[in-house]
């Protein structure tokens, strides 16, 4: 029996105190009651559905998962569990969020909610197509397959409380800017990075408000980290001193204030609904700049092979890693260690639940 939402929030006062030292255990938010966690976008939240796709970057072999329960490589871009696990935890759900592609998945793990993401996905439509990930568009699609499943399995009346009453969480937007756009030459030259990041917000808004038409009533969008600080971009485009790249950072956080901006318009026009613009760059270039408050030593290379340059394929069974995984915030070049997920997830926590609830 799904719990009814209660309407009435007691906040932990923990959620607002944030992280002591080096601790980096989940902050369970007490009082904030959701019957269940979605989430779409890309590898930050991919539980594993890139493990049914033909050609789109993978997470499903080793060293990936060399934290998770019994060492297994579940599609997870982590060595232990992953922002949506660490939010699903965080809100009381569950502790770990299934793939929803996985064949294994029974009733009792839809109903308190799943990861339609797709690692290498975007906003862009051409993102996803490029990369031959899930779009946007394909994920809305297997959203509206598993309503149906739900109605299926646990009827209608309950399936519209879970839906209406969970928390959708979308995460995109790096993917677009830093390959669509300062990856392609032409890209450049043809658009005003202003006028793509305008462009995203539009796909990304449109994506809100077909959830919204779907029954959704509880929804964040996290804006785009600082990957111009990622180990990846350093090595690409930081010269010789592995900097940050400062034009991809500008271009993310223009992004940001638009979709922030956008957002609280939206939540104009659906007054009866909460969307709430959860910032993804600050909290994540704080834990950088402060590592270690947190106990990092590391935090310009991933723990995977050199730490420079390997993601997916790169970072695979006959790469070393290093030895101790909480001493990097990064596990390769563009995914973070399960430490830094949790790290991340209490220093967001507190904007999504005063958003939604």
């Amino acid at each position: 029996m799904i719990l009814s939402v209660v309407k009435v929030v007691v906040f932990s006062v923990y959620a607002f105190l944030g992280l002591q030292s080096n601790e980096a255990k989940i902050v369970y938010t007490k009082g904030v009651v959701a019957p269940a966690v979605l989430l779409f976008g890309d590898s930050f939240v991919d539980q594993g559905n890139n493990n049914y796709v033909t050609n789109a970057g993978k997470a499903n072999y080793p060293p990936y998962g060399k934290d998770f329960p019994g060492e297994i490589s579940t599609g997870r871009w982590s060595n232990g569990k992953s922002l949506a696990d660490g939010f699903a935890n965080a809100l009381g759900v569950k502790e770990y969020v299934p793939a929803y592609l996985d064949p294994s998945i029974q009733v009792k793990d839809l109903v308190t909610g799943v990861s339609f993401a797709s690692g290498s996905t975007g906003y862009d439509p051409d993102t996803a197509k490029e990369n031959k990930a899930l779009s946007l568009e394909t994920q809305l699609d297997m959203f509206k397959q598993y309503i149906k499943k739900l109605k299926m399995n646990i009827g209608e009346v309950v399936t519209n409380n879970v839906i209406t009453n969970s928390v959708c969480l979308l995460l995109g937007g790096s993917n677009d800017i830093q390959i669509k756009f300062f990856g392609i030459p032409y890209k450049r030259r043809q658009n005003d990075v202003r006028v793509y990041a305008k462009t995203l917000v539009t796909f990304a808004l449109s994506y809100v408000q077909e959830l919204h038409k779907l029954g959704a009533r509880r929804i964040a969008v996290f804006g785009a980290p600082p990957l111009g600080c990622f180990p990846e971009q350093r090595t690409v485009g930081g010269g010789p001193l592995r900097k940050c790249v400062d034009n991809l950072n500008a271009a993310f956080q223009w992004y940001n204030d638009i979709l922030k901006r956008e957002l609280q318009n939206l939540s104009s026009v659906f007054p009866e609904s909460k969307f709430a613009y959860v910032d993804f760059y600050n909290p994540v270039l704080s834990v950088m700049e402060n590592h270690r408050n947190y106990g990092f030593e590391v935090i310009d290379k991933g723990c995977c092979g050199t730490g420079l340059m390997e993601v997916s394929t790169l970072c695979n069974k006959l790469t070393p890693i290093c030895d101790n995984r909480t001493k990097f915030f990064f596990w390769d070049g563009y995914h973070f260690t399960e430490k830094g997920c949790n790290i991340i997830v209490n220093h967001t926590i507190a904007d999504l639940i005063n958003g939604l609830f």
